[in-house]
């Protein structure tokens, strides 16, 4: 029998479903995949990337594939530009230089990059594809509230961190800057702007931004560098919006992990505010320079009553304060001895060196030991960190507390 000159065509029925089926479920939107030659390049120039970070055996990798996509349908509707909202992804097995350069240890992850610059507090929410549309939409909403009377300032609410801009004009190089910054920047301080006539009073030598810190008689801060520079303005305004002892809670103990740098936590009753104002102070006075090498935290003793168990200690001899280096947990011998000049310093500069662990093994150190004072063995081990220790939720992973253990 002859071959047929022409292929069967599709019987009119089939057409029908094929049109239908195109209609309403149009071309599934590419994703970017990132690697080491155009990470940099991608991000750099997104206004805003949602990057998920994957492993193609994980099973919940799997399951969040199709709704990322589908989120990236949505919100591509809405932001056509392809610089405007970037949805991106790296595989971490293939792509083991860039899991590691973003600290990547479980999967899925998605993290938010604002101009190629990585957010501390990655996206932690619902799994779906209402609530991850909805997470970009909150991230390209404006974070600035423009104030139409100055009279409006008089009632900040002052016990949050406000920053304030002044400007002739909204379209202009310095409000752009304060826009970049405040985007990164507007979970951590309220902004605020005010343009031309409204703002003048408070332009005598050309724009401005200040700080209102909190509290109603603290003095405020103004910025005196260029308002074209974003690096300097960005150090400037995180300074003053990031403190340098945060707390540390059950909600974002994971995010503060995940920064990976050890912790300096002081654990003081709730109502201690006595013992928090001073290693406040000290860390002030003595650790600035080491911002950046160790996270300066406080905690409430009742809520963290296990970590206090791993150093053998309860909420009664709170305040203690300890470092906790994701190995072990050393104690600060002496809260008393707090303001001794150089006395936390040196507490740190120890764990950098290597003879906190040592001494957790092994003993003092001989140059540490009085003469005729015996070397101390220590048998046991130190204690072991309990901030690392994580169990898994029905979405993520979450900081065992108490109840999970004892």
């Amino acid at each position: 029998m002859r071959p047929a000159i022409f292929p069967l065509l599709p019987d009119p029925g089939c057409l029908l479903l094929l049109l239908v089926s195109w209609l309403f479920n149009p071309a599934r939107s590419e994703i970017t995949s990132l690697d080491s030659g155009n990470i940099d390049d991608i991000l750099n120039n997104a206004d805003v990337a949602l990057v998920n970070f994957y492993a193609d055996w994980c099973r919940f990798s799997q399951m969040l594939h199709p709704i990322f996509e589908e989120a990236s349908n949505v919100i591509k509707e809405e932001y056509p530009d392809k610089n405007q909202v970037v949805f991106a992804r790296v595989d971490c097995d293939q792509h083991s230089d860039i899991a590691q350069r973003y600290r990547i240890s479980k999967y899925p992850t998605l993290k938010l990059f604002r101009n190629g610059m990585m957010m501390k507090r990655e996206y932690r929410g619902q799994r779906s594809v209402t609530a991850i549309a909805d997470y970009i939409r909150q991230q390209k909403s404006n974070p600035i509230r423009e104030v139409q009377d100055l009279e409006e300032l008089n009632s900040l609410d002052r016990s949050r961190r406000n920053i304030i801009g002044y400007f002739e004009q909204k379209d202009s190089d310095n409000y752009r800057t304060f826009e970049r910054v405040a985007n990164i920047l507007h979970d951590d301080c309220v902004f605020l702007s005010a343009f031309g006539a409204i703002s003048k009073a408070e332009r005598f030598s050309g724009d401005n931004v200040i700080y209102k810190p909190p509290g109603e008689n603290a003095p405020d801060m103004v910025y005196l560098g260029s308002l074209t520079n974003f690096d300097l303005i960005y150090a400037w305004t995180q300074d003053k919006c990031v403190p340098l002892v945060r707390e540390i809670t059950f909600e974002n103990g994971e995010e503060l992990t995940e920064e990976g740098l050890p912790f300096l936590i002081l654990f003081h009753m709730k109502d201690d505010l006595e013992s928090l104002e001073k290693f406040q102070q000290e860390v002030a006075r003595q650790l600035i320079g080491e911002k950046g090498t160790i996270n300066f935290l406080h905690a409430d003793c009742d809520k963290f009553r296990h970590p206090l168990l791993h150093i053998q200690k309860t909420p009664a001899d709170c305040p203690v304060i300890a470092i906790d280096s994701f190995r072990h947990m050393y104690v600060f011998p002496d809260f008393s001895d707090l303001s001794v000049p150089g006395k936390l310093k040196q507490f740190v500069l120890d764990l950098h060196s290597g003879k906190l662990h040592r001494e957790f093994h092994h003993g003092p150190d001989p140059t540490d030991v009085a003469p005729g004072q015996p070397i101390q063995d220590l048998a046991s081990s130190p204690p072991e960190s309990s901030f690392q220790k994580l169990a898994p939720s029905e979405h993520r992973y979450t900081l065992l507390r108490e109840k999970d253990e004892l």
